[in-house]
């Protein structure tokens, strides 16, 4: 998915800021530059974080023609710091100035993800719970998001609808409660993880007997958390969500649970500061 993803929304991105065509005829600014002029651009970050977004670079440049050379300085995943260059592009002007705002659109999403994601693994030192990302994503971005989480040192939830069970309240209410909803789960798609989320103590003893393979502590306060480790037992997995901020991560990490959930990594986006800054040759 990822790498047709990858295609697509660059293409997206580009016929955007172009009027609807993949055309850099298109862009009336660069037109006033000679068609034949030849610079070199420099990428620099202006903020610390954590770098990603090559391959859409890649993907900019290969969809919008021309002869452009580009020269990593980084890799996905790679520490940055301020000043540090990103990459260099080589190749006709016209071509460089399309291309900079679109590539430094994803990359400063992504690489500001992948950097919010490290923070929050960082503060999670210690423990042996993983911190997963969820499905409140930016419309269309789904995988590079999830991605860019992986690049910050996390992990993937289920990618979507298709790929696993995630039975919350609404599902509950309608399948006729937990019991139910697991074992039609189980008939529909035996090949597949079933996650139910509970609410309370009581839910999550339905959960445990129901036999599901993941357990979703929803809002639950911290004692709570502690006595669902006791009952669970190892019986299934167990999942915190909600509640869950960069101060808070930490303890509750330490409460013994195996994953922690948390929404903001993918949908309150923050973009790293970055540069493109053109070399005459």
């Amino acid at each position: 998915m990822l790498q047709d993803d990858i295609k697509t929304t660059v293409k997206m991105a580009l016929t955007e800021d172009l009027g609807g065509v993949l055309d850099p005829k298109f862009d009336v600014t660069s037109q006033l530059i000679d068609e034949d002029e030849c610079d070199e651009a420099i990428i620099i970050t202006r903020e610390s974080g954590i770098f990603c977004g090559k391959e859409w670079v890649e993907e900019v440049y290969r969809q919008l023609g021309g002869d452009t050379e580009i020269t990593w300085f980084v890799a996905d995943g790679d520490a940055i710091e301020p000043g540090t260059q990103l990459f260099k592009v080589k190749g006709k002007a016209r071509i460089l100035l399309t291309a900079e705002r679109t590539t430094l659109n994803f990359v400063q999403t992504l690489s500001g993800t992948a950097t919010l994601v490290s923070q929050y693994v960082k503060a999670m030192e210690g423990t042996s719970c993983r911190l997963l990302d969820t499905r409140k994503t930016l419309p269309c971005l789904r995988t590079a998001l999830k991605y860019a989480v992986v690049c910050g040192g996390g992990h993937n939830h289920r990618i979507g609808l298709f790929d696993m069970f995630l039975i919350k309240e609404n599902h509950i209410m309608a399948s006729g409660g937990i019991a139910n909803a697991v074992e039609r789960a189980r008939k529909l798609r035996p090949d597949l993880k079933v996650e139910v989320e509970v609410e309370n103590l009581d839910e999550l003893h339905q959960a445990l007997d129901a036999k599901a393979d993941i357990i979703m502590l929803d809002n639950f306060e911290y004692n709570m958390m502690i006595e669902a480790v006791k009952i669970t037992n190892k019986q299934a997995k167990l999942e915190i969500s909600g509640n869950v901020n960069i101060d808070t991560i930490g303890k509750f990490a330490a409460t013994g649970v195996d994953f922690i959930s948390v929404g903001a990594l993918t949908k309150n986006v923050r973009a790293l500061d970055l540069s493109m800054r053109i070399v005459k040759k």
